[in-house]
C-alpha cells in the first residue's frame, strides 16, 4: 500500500515515527509524500499542551478530507493524543478507522493491513511498556547527516504542569550495547550528528543499576568512528552530576552544549510546580556547569503563568534571567491541563497576562543573545553546513555545534560557499555578522 505519514510534536515523537515508517518499509509497503496519493494515512499525534492538542485535532480533520478528494481509505491516529483521549477520538471523529498509542506502536502493521470495522474503531493495547531497539528498523525523516537517538522513555518526575508519565509510562532505559550498536549503524549511514534524547537524559541508567550511565554512554559514544558531534538534550537540574560534566568536558565529539529545562527561578513557583530548588541553587547549580564545562553554551526553558504566579515570582525570574545570561532561552506560558496536578489550583492567570509576561521576558533574552552573539564575530569556528537556507536561496546556511536543529538560531553562509560545499560538512567558518538569534559568516580556507 502506499502510506502517507505525518510526525507532529517533539523528537521523541519523530523517533517513534521513523520506527513505524520503517516497520512499514520493512513489509513492503511504499512510503509517500503525497496525501492525494496515499492509500492510508497515519497521524501521529502530539497531546502535550492545549496548541499542540488544537494542532493534533486540525491535522486529523485535515487529513480526514482526504477520504472524499483523494485516494485515501483508511484514516489511523497514534500517539500521545490517543493516550489521553482514546475513547473521545473514537466517538467524536468517525473518519478514524484505528487508533494506537505510545506502547503500541508495533500495532502500526496490524491496524494499516486490517480492514476497517463498520461501528467501532480498532484500539491496541499493549500489555508491555515499549521502548524501540537496534534491531527496529527506522526510515530516518532528519537531513541526511542527523538524527535523532532515543536513550531512555516515559518520566519518573512530578511535575506538576506535566502530562508526560500519563501518556508515556515510567521511566526506563534502552540498554547501552543496543545504543552504540545504532550509533555505529547509523555512522555507516553518513550521520555525522546525534542528538540523544529522552524525557529526562540525566536519569539514563538508572534503572539498569548505573546512576552514571549518561556519562558513560557519552564516553562510549565518543568511540564509535564517524560521529563527530554527539549533543544531549533535556538535561533535568536535579540530575546534574560532576562525572557527566567531565564526561562532556572531556570526549571531543561531546557538543559542549547543556539543554536544561529550568521552568523558573522563584522558590515558591517552583514549589508549587513540585520542581524543588529556588534561585540561588540554580545559580550555582548554572556556575557548576560552566565552571565544569568551558565555553559551555546553556539553553533553558521557562514557563510563566503558572496559577499563583505573582509580579514578585516574575521579577525574580527576570533578575535570573539577566544575571545567568544564558545563550539560549526558550518562554512557555503555562497551560492548563485537566489530567495535571496543577489543575485544580487556584489564581489563574489570565492570559493576556501570561503573554506579556513572555514578551517581557524574551524581549530581555533577545538583548542578552545579540550582546553574547557580537562576541562571536571574529571568531572562526567550526559549522556543520546544511544547505540553502530557508530563509532565501541566496544564502546557505549551517549550525555551530552549540546550536541545536530546529530549535536554536543558525549561522548564515553569505560567502565561501564553493561547488564542492556539500551539506553534512563540518568546516572553518569566520563570523562576520550577529543578530539576536542568528549569525552570519563566510567558509574560511584557515
Amino acid at each position: 500500500m502506499k502510506i502517507g505519514f505525518v510526525s507532529l510534536g517533539c523528537p521523541k515523537n519523530l523517533v517513534d515515527s521513523e520506527v513505524m515508517l520503517g516497520l512499514l518499509a520493512q513489509s513492503g509497503n511504499e512510503i509517500t509524500t503525497s496525501q492525494e496519493d496515499a492509500e492510508v494515512i497515519v497521524v501521529n499525534t502530539c497531546g502535550f499542551i492545549e496548541s499542540a492538542k488544537q494542532e493534533s485535532i486540525d491535522t486529523i480533520l485535515e487529513m480526514a478530507q482526504q477520504k472524499i478528494k483523494g485516494n485515501c481509505r483508511k484514516l489511523i491516529v497514534a500517539g500521545c493524543l490517543v493516550e489521553r483521549y482514546r475513547k473521545e477520538l473514537m466517538e467524536q471523529i468517525p473518519e478514524i478507522d484505528a487508533v494506537i498509542g505510545t506502547n503500541e506502536i508495533p500495532d502500526i502493521l496490524k491496524v494499516c493491513g486490517e480492514a476497517p470495522q463498520i461501528g467501532s474503531v480498532p484500539q491496541y493495547q499493549s500489555r508491555e511498556l515499549y521502548l524501540y531497539s537496534d534491531f527496529d528498523p527506522r526510515v530516518l525523516t532528519t537531513p541526511g547527516y542527523s538524527a535523532y537517538v532515543k536513550i531512555a522513555e516515559g518520566c519518573d518526575h512530578p511535575c506538576s504542569f506535566c502530562v508526560i508519565p500519563q501518556m508515556r509510562g515510567p521511566f526506563r532505559s534502552r540498554p547501552m550495547d543496543s545504543i552504540l550498536r545504532e550509533a555505529s549503524s547509523l555512522a555507516k549511514q553518513g550521520i555525522k550528528e546525534l542528538n540523544l534524547i529522552g524525557q529526562d537524559t540525566t536519569m539514563y541508567g538508572w534503572d539498569l543499576e548505573n546512576r552514571r550511565g549518561l556519562a558513560d554512554l557519552i564516553r562510549g559514544l565518543g568511540e564509535v568512528e564517524g560521529i563527530e558531534w554527539v549533543r544531549v538534550l533535556y538535561v533535568y537540574p536535579n540530575n546534574v552530576y560532576d562525572e557527566l560534566l567531565e564526561a562532556i568536558a572531556q570526549t571531543p565529539s561531546a557538543c559542549k552544549y547543556i539543554d536544561i529545562p529550568l521552568q523558573h527561578a522563584s522558590r515558591r513557583v517552583l514549589k508549587s510546580m513540585k520542581r524543588g530548588g529556588n534561585r540561588s541553587s540554580l545559580s550555582r547549580l548554572i556556575e557548576r556547569i560552566r565552571s565544569g564545562i568551558p565555553e559551555v553554551a546553556i539553553r533553558t526553558t521557562m514557563i510563566v503563568g503558572f496559577p499563583g504566579e505573582k509580579e514578585e515570582d516574575v521579577d525574580e525570574l527576570m533578575g535570573f534571567v539577566e544575571e545567568m545570561r544564558f545563550d539560549r532561552l526558550g518562554v512557555f506560558t503555562y497551560s492548563d491541563e485537566e489530567d495535571c496536578a496543577a489543575y485544580p489550583l487556584d489564581e489563574k492567570v489570565p492570559e493576556d497576562v501570561k503573554k506579556d509576561r513572555q514578551k517581557r521576558l524574551m524581549e530581555l533574552q533577545a538583548g542578552i543573545s545579540r550582546e553574547k552573539n557580537r562576541q562571536m564575530i571574529g571568531k572562526c569556528l567550526p559549522v556543520l553546513v546544511e544547505g540553502l537556507s530557508k530563509e532565501s536561496d541566496l544564502l546557505w546556511e549551517g549550525r555551530l555545534s552549540t546550536q541545536a536543529p530546529d530549535i536554536d538560531g543558525v549561522v548564515y553562509l553569505n560567502d565561501g560557499v564553493s561547488e564542492q560545499t556539500r551539506p553534512g560538512d563540518i568546516v572553518p567558518v569566520r563570523i562576520t555578522e550577529a543578530h539576536e538569534y542568528d549569525l552570519v559568516g563566510m567558509i574560511s580556507s584557515v
